[in-house]
């Protein structure tokens, strides 16, 4: 009876810590959102309304929290944006960013700068820790994984894994969206192969995609043409290796003239994921911290799915049954993106300087 009385005991005292850590984050909330307001305002920077669905994101949170938003140089890249912030270090003023929108590698690097705020979302346990700074300063937000983009009125089966494409169904089809020796996309490609292959670090998965496209390029089946939108259409590059958040808005723009399946492989699934950081000169600390609850709330996550750019909290989401099926519907199999893989920096590093130093040696296609 004492241990089943010391049972009952240990519950109610589980049941009550809950309640206080959730009236204890409800309340640090509501001061969060007062002190935002109390603020009035946001300065975001890159951030274009047709990019993951910012547009909707954007007008979400104003609708919100009635937090106006003051919007630089949307069209901006990762490195303008962290010389705003070093410009603006003393400027409280309307040209000075709270918050930044950049690729993964600038995220330490602006750590290691100075020039980022630590501050960490309530749901930041569901954020992978191969995708955030331990100490908070910068976060994965959002990502795309290698996907294959597939003209199904040129080609009857659809691949499902990096190995299928040296089937002779695939001859004369498969292509890079861009060159392997300085497109991005291009070269997490050949990253995605290596690890397909077994690859474990930066050299050998280089050393192993290398000599798959090498394999693929002497059977005949990769066509050196850069696989954008009207060589896919035509026929031409039938086949598209491309970050999945592109090959889904391609399908939808086309409207099934000509049909365009996308799919997930079954190994290798390779994400390349971008990062989220308040600035440490915000003019604004409240609201951007506030912006950044916004993002990672579950509303927010599912606003970036809407536009084809994985939520960093995909996989947690829908394992707890929070993604809409009309979505997922959208989406190759969830399945697959839970096996997405995301590179250190280091292993990127070494991967990039490998295949764009071994791709002429090696496979010898010049992508056009």
């Amino acid at each position: 009876m004492t241990d089943h009385l010391g049972r009952v005991g240990s519950l109610a005292a589980i049941l009550a810590m809950s309640t206080s850590l959730a009236a204890a984050q409800s309340s640090s909330m509501d001061d969060l959102v007062a002190a935002a307001k109390a603020e009035g305002q946001l300065t975001t920077i890159a951030l274009p309304h047709d990019w993951c669905n910012y547009g909707e994101m954007i007008e979400g949170f104003k609708a919100k929290y009635g937090i106006q938003i003051n919007e630089l140089n949307p069209m901006a890249g990762s490195g303008d944006e962290i010389e705003a912030v070093k410009a603006n270090k003393g400027n409280k003023g309307p040209q000075a960013p709270d918050v930044l929108d950049v690729g993964l590698s600038f995220g330490p690097t602006a750590k290691k700068d100075g020039l980022l705020m630590p501050y960490k979302v309530q749901t930041w346990n569901e954020i992978p820790d191969d995708a955030k700074d331990a100490d908070g300063a910068w976060y994965g937000d959002y990502y795309g994984v290698l996907a294959f983009g597939v003209n199904t009125d040129v080609i009857k089966t659809v691949p499902q894994d990096w190995s299928d494409l040296l089937k002779d169904d695939y001859e004369g089809a498969v292509a890079l969206a861009g060159d392997p020796r300085t497109a991005n996309n291009a070269i997490m490609a050949l990253y995605g192969a290596g690890l397909s292959a077994g690859a474990k670090d930066g050299k050998d998965i280089a050393d192993k995609g290398l000599a798959f496209f090498k394999e693929l390029n002497e059977k005949g089946n990769f066509v050196p043409v850069d696989a954008e939108a009207a060589p896919i259409a035509q026929g031409t590059t039938p086949v598209a290796l491309n970050w999945d958040y592109n090959l889904l808005a391609m399908r939808d723009s086309m409207k099934g003239n000509p049909p365009l399946e996308v799919a997930v492989p079954s190994s290798g699934v390779v994400a390349g994921v971008y990062v989220q950081g308040i600035s440490a000169y915000a003019p604004h600390p409240n609201a951007a911290k506030l912006w950044m609850e916004y993002l990672y709330s579950d509303e927010g996550q599912l606003t970036w799915l809407k536009g084809y750019c994985h939520p960093i909290r995909f996989n947690a989401m829908s394992k707890a049954g929070k993604i809409p099926q009309d979505l997922l519907d959208k989406l190759p199999p969830a399945e697959n993106y839970e096996k997405a893989v995301f590179p250190s920096l280091d292993d990127q590093n070494a991967a990039k300087a490998a295949i764009a130093d071994g791709w002429d040696k090696v496979v010898g296609a010049a992508v056009k």
